[in-house]
């Protein structure tokens, strides 16, 4: 896929971020309002803090400490708050910076508007062989339906178009996309996936369910190595501006991990990286028999592999132990049978891979839960096993998270974007354990907090203020949805710092800002803990620092 947009100046960026700040130099920001959270999950504060020539926090100081009298360079604080650098615990790096330099779609409200800003960006970019795109969402428009690929084509209908569905789980296809893909009348439903069809009739309607995606993107040109190289540049910025110092990567392909490490070797990865293998095939080929070490100085490492065991609630493909309030014909997807999910997990835990499983509707949550127990017994050791979403959970199930050590890897944002669907789905009555932080937390299990970019923004503060509140941004619903799932600031603050690099054995890397750890951290304009909802949401980022260096400033925008 060859990007018309040309690629970031990438020379001029690297001198820029040079020119921010010191880096790699024995260093004192001091006089900040310090805020960070301890061992024991309680709030730290402090006032200035020591950073050593490799970029590690040498020392902390709290009020009346006394600061070292040699001290290379001083940067004053100015009172501003200081946190942990923020780490996002499941999103996917390569698909925010392509949705970057390509057609998004996640802000338009109607179909009809979808349509205008597709038709738009084929006018603006006639050299392109495909359209590319993706953001749409049919709940958000009060679609009621699908759309199709007739609807598709009174925008572009003189080359392919493809637009994946704002959770990835389902594609948008005109015409000529299925024509040039081979897609035609009668096609069958692959194992795993859904072709919607036009009517009662077996001629596809343009619209993708999970594996049935395959049948359109093995026609898709693949982006180059050289927009990899600029997606890659354009995600750190995007969240670096957010605050965000850390991510864990979910569905790293060998393209990704060689771009990964191109921007490595020359000095251009800014971003720390945790990765997770799009299936048993790329974790082979990236890791061989086990995981990575860590790479240019902790800011890459393949940790395990990405499984999916089911879709999205957005195109009725999450697996339901019941069928959807509004499709009753319909309980979902299963994308891996019981002995595949199980066959996987013991390829996997063989080479000591840590393994994190998409499952959303409660049916893959109870499978994952319980394939982790049965296999579970056969792997001495700290395995860390992650259940990635977790969105509905039947309230029997929830127990299994306390169990072998299970991390819950959440995104609090979908609770308030997904809220009014999640009623439509399943109906009042089987609500009580959707996103349910606070009891899965209950049983001991750790939450690692995220936003899965590009789905969602990757904006955590509005993460904090949803995990806090179970409100949306306009205050909605009064009260909170089901309440009783908020979780306190301190332990959602924790889930996007601390518990985050836990949950990607990177503790004592990073994550706490404590002695020897990477000098990892933002400074914004407010106390995340003290803000109201709305002042929280509105937080400001003003300097984004890794490993002891300035790679945001808001100052030099």
């Amino acid at each position: 896929m060859a990007l018309s947009r040309p690629a970031l100046p990438i020379a001029a960026l690297l001198l820029a971020l040079a020119a921010a700040g010191p880096a790699r130099a024995d260093q004192m920001v001091d006089n900040v309002e310090g805020i960070r959270i301890g061992e024991d999950g309680r709030v730290d504060r402090f006032e200035a803090i020591w950073i050593d020539d490799d970029g590690r926090v040498k020392q902390v100081f709290d009020r009346g400490d006394k600061r070292p009298e040699r001290v290379r360079y001083r940067v004053d604080g100015k009172g501003q708050v200081l946190i942990p650098g923020l780490i996002d615990a499941h999103l996917h790096v390569m698909g925010l910076g392509l949705a970057a330099l390509t057609l998004d779609l996640s802000d338009t409200a109607t179909l009809e508007e979808a349509l205008e800003r597709i038709a738009a960006f084929a006018r603006d970019n006639p050299q392109r062989p495909w359209i590319i795109g993706r953001g749409w969402n049919q709940e958000k428009w009060g679609l009621g339906r699908f759309p199709t690929a007739a609807e598709l084509d009174r925008a572009v209908a003189d080359r392919p178009v493809w637009l994946e569905r704002v959770d990835g789980h389902a594609g948008w296809a005109n015409s000529a996309a299925m024509k040039a893909a081979g897609v035609g009348p009668g096609i069958a439903n692959p194992p795993g996936g859904r072709v919607e069809r036009v009517g009662r009739s077996m001629i596809p309607s343009g619209i993708f369910v999970d594996a049935a995606m395959a049948l359109v993107t093995k026609a898709v040109p693949e982006p180059r190595p050289a927009d990899r190289d600029a997606a890659l540049i354009e995600a750190q910025a995007i969240l670096h501006r957010s605050g965000i110092t850390a991510a864990a990567d979910m569905g790293t392909t060998i393209e990704d991990w060689q771009a990964f490490r191109r921007a490595g070797d020359v000095g251009r990865l800014t971003l720390r990286i945790m990765a997770y293998a799009a299936g048993p095939e790329a974790m082979t080929l990236i890791g061989g028999s086990e995981p990575t070490p860590w790479l240019y100085d902790d800011r890459l490492r393949l940790n395990g592999v990405k499984l999916y065991l089911d879709g999205a609630l957005g195109s009725r493909g999450a697996w339901l132990k019941k069928p959807y309030a509004d499709d009753p014909a319909n309980t979902g997807l299963p994308l891996m049978s019981a002995s595949q999910l199980r066959n996987t997990i013991v390829r996997a835990a063989l080479g000591n891979f840590q393994i994190a499983v998409h499952a959303i509707g409660d049916a893959a949550d109870a499978e994952v839960l319980a394939a982790f127990g049965e296999v579970a017994a056969s792997f001495a050791g700290d395995r860390r096993w992650r259940v990635e979403h977790a969105q509905i959970v039947d309230p029997a199930d929830i127990a299994g998270f306390g169990r072998h050590g299970i991390i819950a890897s959440m995104q609090p944002v979908h609770q308030t974007s997904d809220r009014l669907m999640a009623e439509a789905r399943l109906g009042p009555a089987r609500l009580a354990g959707a996103y349910a932080w606070n009891s899965i937390a209950a049983t001991g299990a750790k939450l690692a907090f995220g936003s899965d970019a590009p789905v969602e923004r990757p904006d955590p503060f509005a993460g904090l203020a949803a995990a806090s509140t179970r409100t949306d941004a306009g205050g909605e619903p009064f009260g909170g949805w089901i309440p009783a799932e908020r979780v306190s600031r301190e332990a959602a603050l924790a889930a996007y710092t601390a518990t985050a690099a836990f949950a990607g054995f990177a503790e004592k890397r990073f994550g706490r800002l404590a002695e020897g750890e990477r000098a990892d951290f933002v400074l914004i304009d407010r106390d995340p803990l003290l803000a109201s909802p709305d002042e929280l949401r509105a937080t400001r980022v003003l300097e984004t620092w890794v490993g002891g260096s300035r790679v945001f400033s808001a100052a030099a925008k």
